[in-house]
């Protein structure tokens, strides 16, 4: 064997291994692998493919031995925070990440972004608590308000990413329209409004909870 065929693995690589080739062989399901590694069901399904197109060296991350990407990561995380210092001052987490996505190219959740920006002691104004809510009468006919909301969940239980469902709802007839998104933005609530107009028709005004 010479030494560009030979395969350096650790005790951890070893022992993941093992726990792979059982859920290559149906020995346990991908949910116990996830569980005995502590990884994520996504996490042991690219091993499992790596390891079922490359052999066993596909347990070891592509990465390992590479440059690592702390120095880009650190790049994009600068790059977002003078841009929340300039282009987006004053900015709460949550608006200034999708003008992040939506403009630069920048995906970051708004809670990665509340604490940078809770580390860099950048200043944004917070979102007023809202006020207790009170009982309101329902509209009486069809298509007269429209209820919008964002659901953030684990809607495909890890067998998928995170995601938002957008929700919309006629407040008199309980009828539910709804669009699943990749977060919960501008762009995105227009897109699934979109869906609803062209299903339902316009309403004469839309409540956002």
């Amino acid at each position: 064997m010479t030494g560009k065929d030979m395969i350096a693995m650790s005790q951890e690589d070893l022992r993941r291994l093992a726990v792979i080739h059982k859920a290559i062989d149906k020995r346990v399901t991908q949910v116990e692998a996830a569980g005995i590694l502590s990884l994520s069901d996504r996490q042991i399904r690219r091993i499992m493919t790596r390891v079922q197109e490359d052999g066993d060296k596909g347990v070891i991350h592509r990465s390992r031995g590479q440059p690592s990407h702390n120095a880009t990561d650190l790049k994009i995380k600068n790059r977002a925070i003078n841009l929340c210092k300039t282009t987006y001052e004053g900015f709460g987490p949550t608006l200034a990440s999708e003008k992040l996505f939506e403009r630069d190219k920048i995906e970051i959740s708004r809670e990665a972004l509340r604490q940078w920006l809770k580390h860099e002691k950048l200043p944004y104004r917070d979102r007023k608590k809202r006020p207790h809510r009170q009982w309101r009468e329902r509209r009486y006919h069809y298509g007269q308000m429209v209820q919008m909301d964002g659901s953030h969940h684990d809607w495909f239980e890890g067998r998928g990413p995170w995601c938002v469902l957008m929700g919309y709802i006629d407040d008199a007839t309980g009828i539910p329209f709804a669009k699943f998104c990749p977060y919960e933005g501008s762009l995105t609530a227009m897109s699934g409004f979109k869906g609803y107009i062209k299903k339902h028709g316009i309403p004469l005004s839309v409540y956002l909870e």
